[in-house]
């Protein structure tokens, strides 16, 4: 039984008194390959020396984070350009859209959003999407653009049972973390109605640690923890979610 870890932060500052260790703790719990999101100019070389020393375990992609979006986005975006025609990357990520903070760089975002999703196509990779209070914005920029060439996940998601579904008609899977162990998310009840085959796991480390973590610091180890919740909800053997999240994430990853 192994499992994946389809979005983590592990080069975050919150890691560097035990980041070796904490590596080593998610592999001793069967977590084996770790998929690393980019945030912006400032978190590559932490993810690329990541990278370098766990080669067989961490995977780098490369993105704009739309939190960290500037008013003078487009140096930002040669930025990306420019890596990903350095050398290869599995995704482009985390990109999206992000109207929970702030609001006045809408227009940044979007463009830097649908920048990014060219990008995924032109390279025939898949996305990371970061849809916080806009998951119906981010779906219908998907739905704009898709002609088959695009694939990815909706990480942390959110949405209604209806984006949901809009989401796996799309051909996107749903990114499933700690959230779902919280009692009052809504997740477990939603995902009564959605196929295994249309998750993938994720811890989004340091962040939303599952219960019995829940406010402290997240690592890439508890994703056997959220395993266990979608288990239980779905009343599976807990074989059964990691063989099936796993394989999807293979398959969207192109880890196989």
């Amino acid at each position: 039984m192994f499992w994946i870890d389809t979005h983590a932060h592990l080069y975050s500052d919150e890691f560097l008194t035990d980041q070796q260790a904490m590596i080593q703790r998610a592999i001793d719990a069967g977590v084996t390959r770790l998929l690393l999101p980019n945030i912006d100019e400032s978190s590559i070389n932490g993810m690329l020396m990541l990278e370098a020393a766990w080669p067989e375990n961490c995977f780098a992609m490369m993105g704009l984070h739309p939190c960290y979006v500037r008013k003078e986005v487009e140096p930002q975006l040669r930025l990306i350009k420019d890596w990903l025609k350095q050398r290869p990357f599995r995704a482009i990520g985390e990109i999206g859209l992000d109207f929970y903070w702030d609001k006045s760089l809408t227009e940044q975002q979007l463009h830097a959003f649908r920048v990014q999703l060219q990008l995924a196509k032109e390279y025939k990779l898949p996305v990371s999407i970061h849809s916080r209070e806009a998951t119906r914005e981010c779906i219908n920029e998907v739905k704009a653009l898709q002609d088959g060439g695009l694939s990815g996940v909706f990480h942390c998601f959110s949405g209604t049972l209806e984006e949901a579904r809009e989401i796996i008609d799309l051909g996107f899977y749903l990114g499933i973390g700690g959230v779902v162990t919280f009692k009052k998310s809504g997740l477990d009840q939603l995902l009564e109605h959605i196929p295994l085959e249309n998750i993938v796991l994720e811890t989004d480390a340091p962040y939303l640690a599952p219960t019995p973590y829940r406010g402290k610091r997240n690592e890439s180890a508890y994703i056997p923890l959220i395993g266990e919740k979608i288990a239980d909800i779905k009343n599976l053997k807990i074989e059964e979610v990691a063989g099936i999240t796993s394989s999807n994430a293979q398959k969207l990853f192109k880890m196989l």
